[in-house]
Order: structure tokens, then sequence, then C-alpha cells
């Protein structure tokens, strides 16, 4: 991770470009009837409020994570839940402005 990255002044798609570098998994967090109306393909459906179940799955892949959703409001959840569990993650924002970054 980039200096300006660490100190949160790096550009979020620097960030996904490291991140999918080391082979990130990308979760949505939207509910499974919002991820069957279009996803980014490869990605994992885990809604938000099962994310804190899904922790050591989500471990045992020994991945970087990003999390995305509609607008950006419930990966910034995830994306707390997930670091306060010692998970390497970044909030990708809406699924589609991060398809379009990838």
């Amino acid at each position: 991770m980039g200096l300006l990255s660490m100190l949160g002044l790096g550009s979020k798609s620097e960030s996904i470009k490291e991140f999918t570098d080391k082979g990130a998994v990308i979760i949505d967090v939207r509910s499974p009837g919002e991820f069957q109306g279009g996803h980014i393909k490869g990605s994992k459906n885990i809604p938000l409020n099962t994310i804190g179940n899904q922790i050591d799955a989500i471990k045992k892949g020994n991945k970087p994570v990003i999390v995305c959703c509609a607008s950006g409001m419930r990966s910034a959840q995830a994306a707390s839940i997930l670091k306060s569990n010692g998970i390497e993650v970044i909030n990708g924002g809406g699924w589609q402005g991060l398809e379009s970054k990838l």
C-alpha cells in the first residue's frame, strides 16, 4: 500500500488496483434479490445482515476484500465490520462504479 493510501489520501482507483493486484475477493453486500438483478462477474453475495456470521469463512480465503453495494453505504458498514475483525478490506462503493474501475 502506498504512503498516500495509508494516509487516506490516495485515490480509490489506485487502492482498488492494489487490492485486485493482490487477488482481492469482491463481496457484494446487497440482498440476494438486488444481486440477482446485476452484479460484478465473479463477486460473492454476502448480505450485510449476515456478514458478521461469515468472518471465519472470509478469513479462511486469506485474501484482501473489496466490498460493494448499491451506493457505498452498506459496503462502508461491511468494511468497518471486516476491518475490526482483522481483515484487509476496502470499500469499493457502488457496484456499478466499482465495476468501471476494474
